[in-house]
């Protein structure tokens, strides 16, 4: 399957996400709905791995454990502030700020990967900023 085929399931689930997230927690504190979110995308992390036998950590570089251990940081930081946002707002208010990650992405990959987007990707991401502002009004 296509890299396009697998981001557009990323985009599925991550709606999804945002809808039951939402459901999730109308009576729970948003830090320990984080917690239990953790916990089952960990159980099912390490169960997709072993089932597709992608186990071998010992291939971890340090500087590959320095990002992941990173990017693990950065993703319970997006989540805990995630969480806390849907409980104090509405999905159809918070969802849209939330994909303002795709625009930063950008930038961080220009500045700090090097990378040299297209100027479609340079317009998407300004129809992006401008998608958000109009939800926001």
């Amino acid at each position: 399957m296509s890299y396009q085929i697998w981001a557009l399931f990323s985009a599925l689930f991550a709606g999804l996400t945002a809808v039951l997230a939402k459901k999730g927690v109308e009576n729970v504190p948003s830090n320990l709905a984080v917690a239990v979110r953790v916990a089952v995308v960990l159980v099912f992390a390490v169960v997709i791995a072993m089932a597709t036998k992608q186990t071998k950590i010992g291939t971890i570089t340090t500087r590959g454990w320095m990002f992941l251990t990173a990017s693990g940081i950065a993703t319970g930081a997006s989540w805990l502030c995630y969480f806390r946002a849907i409980q104090l707002g509405p999905v159809s208010r918070v969802a849209p700020i939330d994909k303002l990650s795709f625009v930063i992405a950008v930038v961080i990959g220009i500045l700090v990967l090097g990378e040299r987007p297209s100027w479609n990707i340079i317009g998407g991401a300004a129809l992006i900023c401008c998608g958000v502002l109009v939800t926001l009004r």
